[in-house]
């Protein structure tokens, strides 16, 4: 019985990893906030804090299994797992989904976010004058960043490790999504899209022994934008940890309280009915970076004028998304309360 439920503790925790791997990918969303409605916030976080100097003399004196233990490795290495998956499978229907039914997938996500911001607000306790006024502050902040305009893209390595830092803040802080980030820093496609399908098409050429791609110069140079990322991201992530480890410890409902208004200041990113706001040139074209894509500038929202089968729909996507994040709620709760 017991060996049953570790099997299916650890699928779930790879199923989290999945999701958290998927939201990270969508401008708006937060991984961080999966693993804080997923109820693995706390740990997430104070597992990445064991990776430290301890951990690396452990790990360079080959100690393997006191450095699984002392990282909480199956934990974080499961997580890690549904994460990468995610990025070829998850992620890459997401990628379809947004392309085709653009209305309803954000309309799902932001009822998913009204979700999570109930399940979280509900177990705070008694709201003193302080706790509001950093709630107010982190609603500020997150309505700040919605409306900032992004910049153009850049692949020089320094500025492409810096991203990796930045963007990663989406797996740590929750409702702050790192896809967004990277739109506004430029470099969403390049590090999101084109560097992680690079990294396909060269896996699956390697496995049928082809290795033409090292002649390949554009292919070459998204290899090593994507492993610059990767050491920013791995770095970012460790660091933020650090941090946000210590002020969980010494703040813990005072950083709730900004957390909460983070996510409620920033569902202008995922607010369903919106428009791209294109960069136009001297001719009233829509201009194109360097790889021909259309360069955004922001987005316009507005209020739907009438209830159209589209907008009731969305309104359903909208519901749906609530409740699912509560019903997962409910799962977890059941689950812990009968000890199954």
């Amino acid at each position: 019985m017991n060996s049953e439920r570790a099997i299916s503790d650890k699928f779930w925790l790879f199923l989290k990893g999945l999701i958290m791997g998927a939201a990270n990918k969508v401008p708006g969303v937060s991984g961080g906030l999966v693993a804080f409605v997923g109820g693995f916030y706390e740990e997430f976080i104070y597992s990445l804090q064991k990776i430290n100097r301890k951990a690396f003399k452990l790990l360079i004196s080959g100690r393997f299994k006191t450095f699984g233990r002392y990282v909480n490795g199956s934990f974080l290495g499961l997580l890690a797992t549904g994460m990468g998956v995610s990025y070829f499978s998850v992620s890459k229907i997401l990628d379809f989904l947004l392309l085709e039914y653009e209305l309803h997938v954000w309309s799902a996500f932001f009822g998913m976010i009204i979700g999570s911001i109930y399940y979280i607000v509900k177990d705070f306790g008694e709201w003193s004058k302080r706790y509001v006024g950093y709630l107010v502050l982190g609603i500020i902040a997150g309505i700040a960043i919605s409306f900032l305009e992004p910049a153009r893209e850049n692949d020089n390595l320094i500025f492409v490790f810096i991203c990796g830092i930045i963007g990663v803040s989406g797996m740590t802080l929750p409702g702050l999504s790192g896809s967004f980030i990277l739109i506004l820093l430029g470099n969403y496609v390049l590090l999101l899209v084109d560097s992680v399908n690079a990294l396909f098409d060269t896996l699956s050429e390697i496995i049928t022994g082809d290795f033409s791609f090292t002649r390949n110069i554009e292919r070459v140079q998204l290899l090593k934008v994507l492993v610059v990322f990767s050491a920013g991201s791995i770095t970012g992530l460790v660091s933020l940890s650090h941090l946000l480890g210590y002020v969980l410890k010494k703040y813990k409902k005072a950083t709730y309280a900004v957390i909460i208004g983070f996510i409620t200041g920033s569902l202008g990113v995922v607010w369903p009915w919106k428009n791209k706001v294109h960069s136009i040139n001297s001719l009233g074209e829509i201009k194109l970076d360097a790889n021909g894509r259309e360069i955004i500038m922001g987005f316009n929202r507005y209020f739907p004028s009438e209830l159209s089968t589209n907008t009731l729909l969305a309104i359903f996507f909208i519901i749906l998304g609530a409740i699912t994040v509560l019903s997962l709620n409910w799962f977890h709760t059941y689950k812990k309360k009968n000890n199954v």
